[in-house]
């Protein structure tokens, strides 16, 4: 059963079920944004390895981004008439990803892993977009812009992953534990 999100108001120009579908969208971008910031914290927390340094001082920075992103989602929910439903348990009931199955491990490894993370959050960034773009300027406003930073976040994270030859370590990998491992053998 779909939760009815039509909110008892919105702003002005859009019609109430229009910005009942857009906060619904933004609704899972908003989980999967409080997801990823706690994963590159997880990720923070548990680097191990030669290139620790580099790659726990690489995260921080992407955890306050992404979480100042979703802050900017939760406050678009609001402005539209929406509830910005961040608890943990609305995360984890809506979701349709998996936690983040990597602990302890060696920097590159989690980074093979984050590689997949990043994929996932930017195919779901691109087709709120496109909902977006039917709707609403101002919300796909927003979420171009996120996108631009999370694709510069994953560019970050596939630089150790990528040989010299543009080959990436983690390509064709179907799960994190694939990807990490497939990047712990390049650590």
């Amino acid at each position: 059963m779909t939760q009815d999100l039509t909110p008892k108001y919105t702003v002005p120009g859009i019609e109430r079920e229009a910005a009942g579908r857009l906060i619904g969208v933004l609704r899972m971008r908003l989980h999967a944004l409080n997801d990823l910031h706690l994963t590159l914290k997880h990720v923070h927390w548990n680097v191990v390895g030669p290139h620790f340094i580099g790659v726990h001082e690489m995260i921080d920075p992407q955890v306050d981004s992404v979480r100042e992103m979703a802050d900017d989602v939760a406050e678009r929910i609001g402005a539209l008439g929406g509830v910005a439903q961040g608890t943990p348990g609305a995360l984890v009931a809506e979701r349709h990803w998996d936690d983040y199955s990597i602990g302890r491990a060696d920097a590159i490894a989690h980074l093979g892993a984050l590689d997949l993370v990043y994929t996932g959050v930017i195919e779901g960034v691109r087709e709120a977009i496109k909902v977006a773009g039917e709707i609403d300027p101002a919300t796909e406003d927003l979420l171009i812009g996120q996108l631009r930073d999370l694709e510069k976040f994953q560019w970050f994270v596939r630089a150790h992953l990528e040989s010299a030859g543009g080959t990436l370590a983690t390509a064709g990998a179907h799960s994190e534990v694939e990807a990490a491992e497939r990047g712990a053998d390049l650590g």
